[in-house]
């Protein structure tokens, strides 16, 4: 057996046999020493015993109760990409609403990368003063910031705090029964008539907000961001930098005064029963449409929020309007129709807000963030009775949130898909395509600049060892599907990785699939055309460097056994998060170490692959089970013929003319070289055969 094949039968064995912990002990009890209570519930001097179920404890003002503290483990199963939980302590009071909380613990070293502590406690301290009962909140009420660059994890971590509280309220009989409130009042479809944007403003059926130059640069610069405060929007201090203005355009009266009569029936005309739309204007230096919708089909700038719901809306929620009906109406230059998506969760008689996002570079690639709220509520003039309360079922349980991820990621999803299925079809039909030879190297460079650029730079999907360790490290310690399916690319390519390892090995992702690979590539290439001398490993030499990845790998997986987040920081031997995740804006040391291993792929090809990657020498041994053989060899090859193997870009073709699949990365190059009839010395003899044998068999005197 391989040596390969048999380090896999370990890892498995080992994984297989490593112990479970058991998890006897409320989270809350464990921790209880660590708990800082003054910033949990503020106010509280002591908490009584952790009891219930869920787990939590009361928390007391000499013998007044104020409330209940809890850690969000202990009350719903949301696990981080490390595969563990992450463990949130929460106060809330007697009405439901939370007054504290901070993070307790995690093992998302890797996954929180490049978001410093402090905006993740800031993120967490915006859930103060939420309720997340079905209880109205004030329309001003403020969610917790952007926190730039944020991943996966603060969107576990939010879904963990919200799920969390209503559970231990509900348990303990918190802020009452949020299911008896009484049914709201309904848009009244039955009004008539129409009025003018001055009356539709003065009753707040248009509500607006205006912000200037002064304005905005005070708020970044109140922010706490320096590289904000130091980079001021320009222009004198009451220029406009945004003038918008929202409405809910299906309320019958608002939407003839905006829209206009025929307007206003084609909206209606499509609405659902109990549908509601608004219209958003604006104009200014700042837009609030910006790029996203084209390039993802979601308006980043801009979401409604009602209670503690938020809701984005798509480009196929979109209509463009050209102007306003209302004579008196600004002339906005941005104003777009939106109609709720289907199942939003949203209310019009009740206060709700439109959120603005306004962003302000303060780096080549980095960018400070600050949100305005444009409160809105609807006048009590446009609402009728309220409907009678429908019948009493049953509550269906919230969607799960890797479904809302996917759901918000279709896009990006889609394109992936399309992209694997282009790469399947060129390993299919390889032997058509390398007869090819300039149509081959244009398909490889097209395809690997949609590598670095697309699946890379834009969409943050380079797989790496880390996922690997945590994979390993959920086995031992209780597997959950959620907690993979968080990150729907990474899901989707370790799936396809996967299945292409049973057919043409690493050689698929290592190839065509690696944003650093691709990056690599094109360095090297850019070397070539600079004349940047190439060298040549020494055939001894290299065979004796191939095994230091393979040592690398089984060094941070034993490590990983025992602490994954040591193995995660171990695992930075990877350069593929300050190169790919962070584009390179990072603390100088991460981006030094990546710059020198691309200065030596600009003399030894894809140096890092060769000899250093824990990922493909992860990928190379459960490579050993494929099941076909696609790279097609001469009996020529290596004996005495040495060209394929002399113009391998990483060296992997032994000078016998085997093949190596543990470091081919299926660049195709050799496939070219083994059909084409000019640079081929076999396919030369046979070309130059069967010429003479036409020749000769041509009758003299025919051309």
């Amino acid at each position: 057996m391989a040596l390969s094949a048999r380090v896999g039968l370990a890892l498995l064995f080992i994984l297989l046999v490593w112990p479970r912990p058991s998890r006897a002990e409320a989270i809350l009890a464990q921790l209880l020493p660590e708990l800082p209570l003054a910033q949990v519930f503020p106010g509280a001097e002591r908490l009584g015993p952790v009891e219930g179920r869920p787990p939590a404890a009361v928390a007391y003002r000499g013998d007044t109760p104020l409330g209940t503290v809890f850690v969000t483990s202990d009350a719903v199963d949301t696990r981080g990409y490390s595969g563990k939980p992450i463990h949130v302590a929460v106060g809330i009071d007697r009405t439901g609403t939370i007054v504290g909380a901070t993070l307790l613990k995690h093992s998302e070293p890797i996954v929180l990368i490049g978001i410093p502590p402090a905006k993740v406690e800031a993120f967490i301290a915006g859930f103060v003063g939420r309720n997340p009962l079905n209880t109205p909140q004030p329309a001003d009420a403020k969610g917790p910031d952007v926190v730039s660059g944020a991943t996966v994890t603060v969107m576990v971590i939010a879904d963990t705090i919200t799920r969390a509280a209503i559970v231990v309220a509900r348990s303990r009989g918190l802020g009452g029964e949020p299911l008896a409130s009484p049914p709201s009042p309904a848009v009244d479809r039955e009004r008539a008539g129409s009025e003018t944007w001055a009356q539709l403003v003065a009753d707040g059926s248009v509500a607006r907000l205006h912000l200037t130059v002064g304005e905005v640069n005070r708020a970044f610069a109140a922010g706490g961001d320096p590289r904000a405060a130091e980079r001021p929007e320009a222009g004198a201090d009451d220029d406009t930098v945004v003038d918008l203005a929202v409405a809910l355009v299906s309320a019958p009266v608002i939407g003839r005064s905006l829209l206009g009569e025929r307007g206003y029936r084609d909206l209606a005309a499509r609405l659902p029963e109990g549908g509601q739309a608004i219209l958003v204007m604006g104009a200014g230096r700042t837009s609030w449409r910006g790029s996203g919708y084209v390039r993802g089909g979601i308006f980043d700038r801009i979401q409604l929020i009602q209670d503690v719901v938020g809701i984005r809306f798509r480009d196929r929620d979109y209509e463009r309007v050209g102007s306003l009906a209302a004579e008196d109406a600004p002339a906005y230059t941005e104003i777009g129709l939106f109609v709720l998506p289907p199942g939003a969760d949203f209310d019009p008689a009740r206060p709700w807000r439109l959120q603005l996002l306004v962003q302000r570079p303060v780096g080549a690639l980095e960018k400070a963030f600050l949100t305005f709220d444009l409160p809105y509520r609807l006048p009590e003039r446009w609402l009728a009775a309220p409907p009678p309360p429908p019948p009493a079922a049953a509550v269906p349980a919230p969607e799960p949130l890797w479904q809302r991820v996917w759901q918000a990621k279709a896009v990006e999803i889609g394109i992936l898909a399309a992209a694997l299925g282009v790469l399947t079809a060129i390993f299919f039909f390889q032997d058509v395509l390398v007869r090819r030879p300039r149509l081959t190297a244009a398909i490889r460079l097209g395809f690997l600049a949609f590598t670095l650029l697309w699946l890379g730079w834009y969409a943050d999907a380079q797989l790496s060892v880390v996922n690997i360790l945590a994979l390993s490290n959920a086995f031992a310690h209780g597997f959950s599907w959620d907690t993979f399916l968080m990150d729907p690319l990474l899901f989707i390519l370790w799936s396809a990785v996967a299945a292409s390892l049973l057919f043409w090995g690493r050689g698929a992702f290592c190839g065509w699939l690696c944003p650093f690979g691709a990056l690599q590539e094109f360095a090297s290439l850019a070397a070539r055309r600079m004349k940047i001398p190439q060298l040549t490993v020494p055939w001894g030499l290299h065979e004796r460097l191939w095994p230091l990845k393979y040592v690398i790998f089984l060094g941070l997986f034993g490590v990983g056994l025992h602490s994954l987040a040591t193995a995660e920081r171990l695992a930075e031997v990877e350069p593929f998060k300050t190169a790919i995740i962070l584009k390179f804006v990072r603390h100088w040391p991460f981006v030094l170490y990546a710059g020198v291993l691309l200065a030596a792929g600009l003399f030894v090809e894809r140096f890092f692959c060769r000899y250093l990657c824990p990922l493909g020498a992860a990928l190379a041994i459960p490579a050993r089970l494929r099941m076909f053989e696609w790279l097609k060899r001469h009996n020529e090859c290596g004996k005495p013929c040495q060209r394929c193997a002399n113009e391998c870009p990483v060296q992997a073709i032994h000078p016998d003319g085997r093949i190596n699949p543990n470091e081919c990365i299926s660049c195709l190059h050799c496939q070219t070289l083994y059909w084409d009839q000019h640079r081929c010395p076999v396919m030369i003899q046979r070309r130059l055969k069967r010429e003479r044998r036409d020749a000769l068999s041509t009758p003299l005197g025919e051309p």
